[in-house]
């Protein structure tokens, strides 16, 4: 990688020595208010803060990596320590079992404390006494007790139960309204039901809230005694109740997050989401004259189901960002190898569309809101950028970039991001994640994590109605380089896949569509790194600093050599015994089809005909890769390259040429 970044700088590039791990633990928990001291990388569970509620574990072997949390919140942020260099494989897997490890650290630990408190938990509920509807608060709140405790101090007790149905919590309410969970409990994943659960349920956050929704509708609310709780709350009553009717009721606070966590249940187990119509909650919107009843009844959204003939009735094209290759309202992968120059394309197409630019490589461009989630070389970037706005002069650009990277597949990542963009009031048509394993909770290769990947991206874009762009990498083989690292599941939800290609200390790129799901592929592109000068950046020796800009270029044409048009003629020979077999208007020919050629014209042996046509030797097949003039598609190859292309369209021999 540094040769290639060398190469664009144009004097010799010193990567900045990483912190050590113990400094970078520390300085990720500073930004959660998180003070632990000394930091111990031992793998051990370490507690700190007022009451012990903070801990983190951590290992410094290897990669060293951790998490850390707070009990009391139940939040739990996971910590990798930049080590100045992309991963190998082998450390890469060594990350992943060390987290799966810490985890289960935390787990158990957090298993514990939950055994301890719900022994206690019981004791208390049993020997406590019934509340009276007189109770100040519930006078002020003006709903009845139902069954609610309360301590020898007075304080109203509220019992959250898990998903057996077993006590596990309890809240403790004091007149005034100040609330507390029974310290070490269970209280995120618990809840309380009032009413009996049938074909409709409400879920609401807190027990006036509930109570309140309870009592003037006479139906079934399942009370989160936290924002944070809502999303386990409603997995539960849908895992029990698959066909049951589900209003989660949201508080309107000044931060979004009681609405945030509501619609991201929603969004995953099938609820209506209703927020209240003033600033706090709906028992405060009943306190003001607010009509609940007709609030929580009010008109459902329109049916799941629509008649053909009227969802086809009005035209729908495609809208795009950038014509033929970003869609609006698209999920999009861009991935190549390390030093491919992906980050150099997607950063010109994002400031095309943040400035208003007319076009790119002759397609057009629509402008709109950009929002860039860098989490890596952000030193790189900002060099990148000012040589983009050096070179093509925009009067502004309507972009941001973050300041780092997050797990945008956990809540407390996802949260972030949709709050950051809300708090600029910026109205994203476009979030690119640069790259996403930077962004990425776990392992690209396991279906489960990349799943949850998936749900965060289609929330980004339902929540701002825009498209999401995945920067990734490609594997290790030459085989894999046509498809981005990891699971096959990433490929099947995307709406368009590109590739980009580019050979070590050669500046010409070829940007490839590999899917486009609502629309026939695009033409490839041919694009250039050019250097630039970047004016008034000057290094620590006084040298002038440089980097590149994407530029159009024309084709690359294949060079011919002797070996080359030998394999152009077997390729040949081998298609038309293939019967001329067409794909997307693209000669093609299957990997068994060109095998049997090879075995039964050409008289090779099966297993020299097998490694002839394996991208991954240096074969027949490779070599024509390598020169442009094919590419991977579909179990075979396709031909690419136009002139040769064009050349066996005509139908060599008189052969009929068959479109599949």
């Amino acid at each position: 990688m540094s040769g290639n970044i060398e190469n664009i700088l144009g004097f010799p590039y010193r990567a900045v020595e990483p912190k050590s791990p113990e400094s970078q633990l520390r300085e990720r928990m500073a930004q959660f208010e998180m003070d632990p001291g000394e930091v111990i990388l031992d793998g051990k569970i370490h507690r700190f803060g007022a009451k012990k509620s903070s801990w983190y574990v951590a290992y410094g072997d290897g990669i060293p990596a951790g998490i850390f949390g707070n009990w009391k919140t139940g939040e739990h942020i996971p910590w990798r320590a930049d080590v100045g260099r992309e991963l190998t494989v082998a450390e890469q897997m060594a990350h992943t079992r060390h987290v799966a490890e810490l985890r289960a650290i935390r787990d158990k630990e957090l298993q514990d404390k939950h055994k301890v408190a719900a022994t206690t938990v019981l004791q208390i509920w049993e020997q406590a006494g019934l509340a009276s509807d007189e109770h100040p608060y519930l006078k002020r709140k003006d709903i009845k007790a139902h069954g609610l405790r309360i301590t020898g101090d007075g304080r109203l007790i509220a019992p959250l139960y898990d998903k057996d149905g077993e006590l596990s919590s309890l809240q403790y309410i004091t007149s005034e309204g100040s609330k507390q969970f029974h310290p070490g409990s269970a209280a995120q994943t618990s809840f309380t039901v009032l009413g009996d659960i049938d074909q409709d349920c409400f879920v609401a956050e807190g027990f006036a809230t509930g109570a309140t929704i309870h009592e003037v509708t006479g139906k079934p609310c399942a009370i989160s005694y936290s924002a944070g709780s809502l999303l386990h709350t409603t997995e539960i009553l849908r895992s029990k109740y698959p066909t049951l009717t589900i209003t989660i009721v949201a508080d309107n606070d000044k931060g979004g997050i009681g609405q945030a966590k509501a619609e991201q249940a929603g969004a995953k187990y099938g609820a209506r989401v209703l927020v209240s119509p003033v600033e706090s909650d709906v028992n405060d919107y009943m306190s003001q004259g607010g009509d609940l009843l007709a609030f929580l009844e009010s008109p459902k959204e329109e049916s799941w189901l629509v008649w053909m003939d009227e969802f086809c009735k009005q035209p729908a094209p495609i809208r795009w960002l950038v014509k033929h290759w970003i869609q609006d309202n698209a999920m999009i992968m861009v991935h190549g190898p390390s030093g491919c120059g992906k980050t150099f394309l997607v950063l010109d197409w994002c400031m095309r569309i943040a400035s208003g630019s007319e076009a790119w490589c002759g397609e057009k461009v629509r402008s709109g809101d950009v929002i860039y989630l860098a989490g890596e070389g952000h030193h790189g970037l900002r060099g990148r950028s000012a040589a983009w706005k050096q070179t093509h002069t925009p009067e502004h650009l309507n972009m941001a970039i973050s300041k780092s990277g997050t797990d945008l597949n956990t809540s407390e990542g996802l949260l972030k991001t949709i709050t950051s963009i809300r708090d600029i009031k910026a109205e994203p048509n476009l979030i690119v994640v640069d790259t996403l394993h930077r962004f990425l909770d776990g392992d690209e290769n396991s279906a489960q994590d990349t799943k949850t990947m998936l749900d965060a991206c289609s929330l980004l874009m339902r929540e701002f109605n825009c498209s999401v762009l995945l920067v990734h990498h490609t594997g290790v083989n030459a085989e894999a380089q046509h498809r981005g690292r990891g699971s096959s599941a990433w490929k099947g939800a995307l709406d368009i896949e590109i590739s980009v290609e580019k050979k070590e200390k050669d500046p010409h790129m070829k940007i490839i569509q590999r899917k486009n799901k609502d629309a026939e592929l695009s033409e490839d592109k041919h694009l250039e790194l050019t250097s630039v000068n970047i004016d008034g950046w000057l290094d620590e020796d006084g040298e002038q600093v440089t980097s590149a800009v994407v530029m159009e270029s024309d084709s690359i044409a294949p060079q011919y050599g002797t070996q080359i048009i030998k394999d152009i003629q077997s390729l040949t020979s081998a298609w038309e015994y293939a019967n001329c077999e067409m794909v997307d208007g693209r000669p093609y020919l299957s990997n068994s089809a060109w095998k049997e050629y090879l075995v039964t014209s050409e008289g090779k042996s099966k297993a020299a005909a097998s490694q002839a046509i394996k991208l991954s030797d240096k074969g027949l097949a490779r070599r024509l890769y390598d020169s442009h003039i094919v590419d991977d598609f579909s179990n075979g190859v396709r031909v690419i390259d136009d002139l040769i292309s064009s050349t066996l369209c005509i139908g060599r021999n008189g052969r009929k040429v068959v479109e599949t």
